[in-house]
């Protein structure tokens, strides 16, 4: 939920400045694409290991978690101050981290009957038509509803992180969701990121230049990458026995 902190600045930038960058998002979908790609290859790597060296996966999956949360906020302060050729190979290695640690929900989703290769091709096919139709929308929205928006995916954004943390705290007591309520948070997530690919064309042509496509793109990444991780958590619990 790297995304909840970049959303939050990309949003401050935003309300104080007009258009400055009308091609920032075309310059950035090459490096939305390469890094979604970059994904695909860490998340085959993670499932190498977990099928060929399944002891030595906990292990690497914890550091590469780790190292992922660190990476992101050194990577976008570089790509923020505009240092392009140090910023691509951080969110380069930013990109095959955050696949490695899809490992396990992907892993999940070939176990899962009703799912398996054409549930992900699925989520995949979502987070694409969702780019087309935000990309109509946001384009348009008026500066009044364009903030409104923003505001409201901004304060979902918050509360579903509430929400996933206490998720995460009561899975270590053993205690889990149940279908209907994993259902809701999946359900409430492809929702709010749905939302958040809208705010996107809004937001980014206003908060940076048209150099500044690095760190577009990486607001850009975190939207989908989250997006198709919370449709294909609501195709599980779907299909959960």
């Amino acid at each position: 939920m790297s995304n909840t902190s970049n959303f939050r600045e990309a949003m401050r930038q935003a309300r104080t400045q007009a258009l400055v960058g009308p091609n920032v998002i075309r310059n950035a979908l090459p490096y939305v694409g390469g890094g979604l790609l970059l994904t695909a290859v860490g998340t085959y790597g993670g499932l190498s290991v977990l099928q060929n060296s399944p002891a030595l996966f906990m292990p690497t999956f914890i550091a590469a978690l780790i190292a992922q949360l660190v990476l992101f906020f050194v990577a976008r302060g570089v790509a923020e101050k505009g240092n392009n050729g140090a910023a691509l190979p951080l969110l380069a290695t930013y990109s095959l981290l955050s696949g490695y640690t899809l490992t396990g929900l992907i892993t999940v989703a070939l176990g899962t009957s009703g799912v398996g290769i054409a549930g992900i091709g699925l989520a995949a096919l979502g987070c694409g038509a969702t780019f087309i139709v935000a990309r109509q929308i946001g384009s348009n929205l008026s500066d009044q509803d364009g903030m409104a928006l923003a505001k409201t995916v901004q304060l979902g954004m918050i509360a579903l992180l509430v929400v996933l943390v206490g998720q995460l705290l009561l899975s270590f007591f053993g205690v889990y969701t149940p279908t209907f309520l994993e259902i809701g948070i999946s359900a409430f997530g492809v929702f709010l990121f749905a939302g958040a690919a809208v705010v996107d064309f809004y937001v980014l042509p206003r908060a940076y230049r048209d150099d500044q496509y690095l760190p577009a793109a990486l607001s850009m990444y975190l939207t989908y990458i989250n997006l198709f991780v919370f449709i294909l958590r609501l195709l599980i619990a779907f299909n959960r026995d």
